[in-house]
């Protein structure tokens, strides 16, 4: 940032970026959303294919979103835990009803602030219920569960590990999709095994849904639990409520965030009602869990999105993202499920050159690997949208040499 982008109190200039260095220096400045469109600063126009990383599910600026927000902040922003409030409580049960459809159990809620959260929560759950001398957790490499330390502990990416050694003890890593390492590894002093069922920031890589009905017989073998991290496909991203809904498995407890408030910061882990029951008062907490104004915006979003039908449109909108993808030139395969795509880009092609190609084309996408661009368009992506951005994915490799 210069002194000509950013103004302090009083609109004096500013010298000083105020923000500790940890996402490198921002390339834009958004100052207006609306559905899949943004606005910066200076009035360009993109199409947003990234949505927050998977968190602007049903478009930026949803106006039912943003009502029931306006609403709850005239009303009740915050009470302690000490305390229920009606919006949380409805919060807690709309989610649940999901997961009892999705799994057959009834559970327990624990709203957070964010994913990472999320997954700590799941953590502290799985050691108490599996006891002392039995609280290691078992995660694939390429994972990723948050940047807390213990979720990043278990995270399996060990080059984020380096710059914070030593990290917290008791987490292992085993390749995705072997499940001989992962049955070597889950054995009695395993609480329990937390995976995605599609890694989004290691590529975009579905587990199969052999592999997770596999991991669901070891973990009951060996009595420990199956945490599915659902933080970036939850929410009808793949085309299901939730991505272990494809395998056709029930996991024992499954944490939440990103796009079930549309934008809010708000996170949940739910575990069936008798693992739940092991947390007792004290055991964990958060001054902000359940905070009216955020779950007022996660009642508005799950309404929204029953209201659209979100699943059926994420699957619907991601085949013909995928249909139209598979003719562009450059492009070898497109992997994962509904709206959330891998496009593996053929050798020669930089997937970090067409993120900044695109980018300076007014299309908003990432890159997950040096050969792979992430798309996770809103649910509300239109058809006209997504022609608009095939045509400047299309050429954006193009210049780069596409046709190879």
């Amino acid at each position: 940032m210069t002194s000509g982008d950013v103004h302090g109190f009083g609109h004096a200039p500013m010298n000083h970026c105020p923000f500790m260095p940890v996402f490198g220096p921002p390339a834009i400045m958004f100052d207006r959303g609306r559905g899949t469109e943004l606005w910066d600063s200076d009035g360009k126009r993109y199409l947003d294919f990234l949505t927050g990383l998977a968190v602007v599910s049903i478009g930026h600026a949803n106006p039912t979103v943003a009502e029931a927000v306006g609403d709850q902040a005239e009303r009740l922003l915050h009470v302690s835990n000490f305390f229920a409030n009606p919006v949380a409580t409805e919060a807690a049960v709309k989610i649940n009803g999901l997961l009892k459809a999705a799994t057959g159990r009834s559970g327990q809620v624990f709203f957070t602030n964010s994913g990472a959260e999320s997954n700590e929560c799941a953590i502290k759950l799985a050691r108490k219920h599996g006891g002392r001398g039995r609280h290691n957790i078992v995660s694939t490499l390429g994972s990723f569960h948050g940047r807390t330390l213990a979720t990043l502990a278990a995270t399996g990416q060990p080059a984020k590990h380096e710059p914070f050694q030593p990290m917290p003890e008791g987490f292992r890593h085993v390749a995705l999709g072997d499940i001989d390492a992962m049955r070597a590894a889950v054995d009695g002093t395993v609480a329990a095994v937390l995976i995605e069922p599609i890694q989004g920031e290691g590529g975009v890589h579905p587990a199969s849904h052999q592999y997770l009905h596999d991991i669901r017989q070891i973990c009951d073998d060996a009595g420990a639990l199956l945490i599915l991290d659902e933080i970036q496909t939850g929410f009808a991203r793949t085309g299901e409520w939730f991505g272990f809904e494809h395998a056709g498995i029930s996991p024992d407890v499954v944490t939440m965030a990103k796009a079930m408030g549309n934008g809010m910061p708000v996170g949940a882990c739910w575990a069936r009602t008798d693992v739940a029951s092991v947390f007792e008062p004290g055991d964990h907490g958060s001054t902000y869990s359940g905070t009216a104004i955020a779950c007022a915006a996660v009642n508005a979003t799950l309404d929204e999105m029953e209201r659209i039908d979100a699943p059926r449109r994420a699957t619907e909108q991601g085949h013909k993202l995928a249909r139209s993808l598979q003719s562009v030139a450059g492009v070898t395969s497109i992997r994962g499920r509904g709206l959330m795509l891998g496009v593996e880009l053929a050798e020669g092609l930089d997937a970090k050159q067409a993120y900044l190609d695109l980018l300076d084309a007014g299309l908003i996408v990432n890159a997950v690997d040096p050969s792979t661009i992430r798309l996770l368009p809103p649910l509300t992506v239109s058809d006209d949208e997504i022609d608009e951005a095939v045509s400047m994915i299309a050429n954006a490799l193009e210049q780069q040499g596409g046709e190879a």
